[in-house]
């Protein structure tokens, strides 16, 4: 299940964060050395980064989720970079518990995700950007034929260094019958 992040699943948010910051260390974004002068402040709490998301959220930039499975929850999903107009696009990014990979959660996620941007909010373009080493992130676009569209050379600041990305995406046009329902019909 997904649901918008709240600030009362900070214990289980801080919890499976923890748990999970060696499998996930890789591919976390971190923020490049900055140039002499420019102040850096420290890594928000999870009270900030929640009211920043729905800050941003309601001003339709951001859809910020957590990752619920059995109840409990096991990652976030955001879909972010929401753009209107003549583009119509947003890109997901998202982290799962290594404790549930592979059992078809993220999968399913991102599938809910792409549908409610598609047909609540009528995006036209969903894209994911994951760096090539990144075989079971990649994995997820792959099962929901996300279709390939090449490499960004040093796309975004991860783990200490400007990683290269690869990018996938979706129009609303390949999925008329909605991602899900491609999903569970396989």
């Amino acid at each position: 299940m997904l649901r918008p992040i709240r600030l009362r699943d900070g214990a289980a948010w801080q919890e499976a964060s923890r748990r999970n910051r060696d499998w996930l260390r890789r591919w976390e974004a971190t923020v490049p050395p900055v140039p002499l002068g420019r102040l850096v402040g420290p890594r928000p709490s999870y009270r900030q980064m929640v009211r920043y998301l729905r800050r941003e959220a309601a001003a339709g930039r951001m859809l910020p989720f957590v990752v619920l499975y059995r109840g409990e929850l096991v990652g976030q999903l955001t879909v972010g970079g929401i753009t209107w107009g003549s583009m119509c696009s947003a890109n997901v990014g998202y982290w799962v518990d290594e404790a549930v990979a592979g059992r078809g959660i993220m999968p399913t996620a991102v599938a809910l995700a792409v549908d409610h941007c598609f047909q609540v909010l009528g995006l036209h373009r969903v894209e994911v950007c994951i760096r090539p080493e990144n075989r079971p992130s990649r994995r997820v676009v792959e099962k929901l034929d996300f279709r390939s569209e090449g490499l960004r050379p040093r796309y975004l600041h991860i783990d200490g260094d400007w990683r290269d990305h690869l990018v996938y995406a979706l129009t609303a046009e390949e999925v008329p019958e909605g991602l899900l329902e491609r999903w569970r019909s396989r």
